[in-house]
């Protein structure tokens, strides 16, 4: 580790040595001397504060001003105020001018936490500072110059907020000059036990009492919890307990009536539930499925009679072509093909001699031999639409009009049924 490195540490009261921090904390010793624009990207509690003072402090705008803004804290209403200012009159309450921290800042850092949370007409106005350092204060159509250098951080999913049209993306990547992740706490299992330790000592000495220590089996299990609320979350645990309890011994038994066990393992049903709405994501397209692997089935079944009647019958079934015609006549109820049948076909074609037509255990399946002929030779409807409407209709005659075991039926809710009903004109 570099003697700049451990500085930092010791100055900043930064505990650990998982290879992703010192990462991090490397890459903002090495941009602080620039003016470029920093991203932090981390979940809440991981301590994305950390470096855009570590950032400000090696930088040569350390001796001016450094202010912190929450934008997730501002109401939408008043944030432009609070970044640009205002002119006397601008608004109601407007009482008197009122410089915001882009003026207030000239020549130091801005640190925008929670950046993702900013409204979009506010972005557009940050977006303008970033690209000429000019901004008007609201109620005023005088340009003005700063020259501030902003570190923002999130803990929002920045391409999906793009996606939905709640970031700008443009500014995105003037934000993102240079991004510095801060990794979870989870990933630092072997920081969680030094933190406590820390965090003890420090509790300890606010509230004079005693060092709490963690029993071996009390490591084991802190080390392998997943710490959604990350460092803050560990902080508050353990100035919780440094007041509350009088043992200074902590039990894993103990520490499991802060942090339960349920919390602490794997929730698997939700990851099978996200992968279930991942591969349908709606009821119109497990139909679409539904209705493809229809028409693939009957397109194979098409072939196979086709073959059948140019060889005149003479061929026998594989095991593969009953298995497909069971499966295809399953839903009428037509008896399996048995291994011992032969099916011979009428040629009906005029000036061909009729063959004689056997069928063989399956008389019931193949009735109308020539109306398979015909259909062979008509265009296959490829519209969904229409697929879709005529398996609704089936449905309800299927349950003499009861839409509720329609839908049931069918796979879908009642009220995309109704929907559809209306939409199909089947309201009779």
């Amino acid at each position: 580790m570099s003697n700049d490195l451990q500085n930092i540490k010791n100055r900043f009261g930064i505990i650990g040595n998982f290879p992703a921090l010192n990462r991090a904390l490397e890459k903002a010793i090495q941009v602080a001397p620039t003016d470029i624009s920093v991203l932090v990207i981390g979940e809440s509690g991981v301590g994305k504060e950390f470096i855009p003072k570590i950032i400000h402090s090696e930088s040569k705008r350390k001796h001016q001003p450094y202010i912190v803004v929450n934008c997730g804290a501002i109401p939408e209403g008043t944030i432009d105020s609070e970044l640009f200012g205002h002119e006397k009159g601008a608004f109601t309450g407007a009482t008197a001018t009122r410089k915001g921290y882009f003026e207030v800042a000239d020549g130091g850092t801005i640190f925008l936490d929670e950046v993702g949370e900013l409204p979009l007409q506010t972005q557009v106005r940050l977006l303008r500072v970033l690209e000429s350092g000019e901004f008007m204060k609201v109620g005023s159509s005088q340009v003005q110059k700063t020259n501030v250098r902003i570190v923002a951080a999130t803990n929002v999913n920045m391409m999906k907020a793009i996606h939905d049209g709640r970031f700008r993306e443009d500014l995105f990547y003037r934000l993102n000059t240079v991004q510095i992740d801060m990794p979870p706490l989870r990933e630092r299992k072997g920081d969680i036990h030094l933190l406590f330790r820390k965090f003890s000592i420090d509790f300890a000495e606010k509230y004079r009492m005693p060092e709490l220590e963690l029993e071996p089996s009390a490591v084991h299990y802190i080390e392998n919890y997943s710490f959604p609320g990350n460092i803050r979350q560990l902080r508050n645990l353990v100035e919780q307990m440094t007041v509350v309890e009088r043992n200074r011994q902590v039990t894993v038994e103990k520490l499991a009536e802060y942090i339960p066990m349920e919390t602490h393992l794997p929730m698997v049903v939700n990851n099978q539930n996200a992968q279930k709405q991942n591969d349908f994501g709606s009821e119109r397209e497990i139909m679409y499925k539904i209705l493809f692997d229809m028409r693939s089935d009957i397109n194979d079944l098409k072939s196979l009679t086709s073959e059948l009647i140019k060889n005149r019958g003479t061929a026998d079934l594989s095991n593969q072509e009953k298995n497909l015609i069971n499966r295809i006549y399953s839903a009428d109820q037509t008896p399996p093909v048995s291994q011992n049948s032969l099916l011979y076909f009428e040629d009906k074609s005029p000036g061909v001699q009729s063959a004689p037509t056997i069928i063989s255990n399956a008389e019931d399946s193949y009735e109308d031999i020539e109306d398979i002929e015909i259909e062979e030779n008509r265009p296959e409807s490829l519209s969904l639409q229409n697929n879709e409407k005529d398996l609704i209709i089936k449905a309800l005659d299927k349950h003499k009009g009861r839409r509720n075991r329609a839908a049931d039926e069918l796979g879908i809710s009642q009220r995309t049924l109704y929907r559809k009903i209306k939409q199909y004109n089947l309201e009779d």
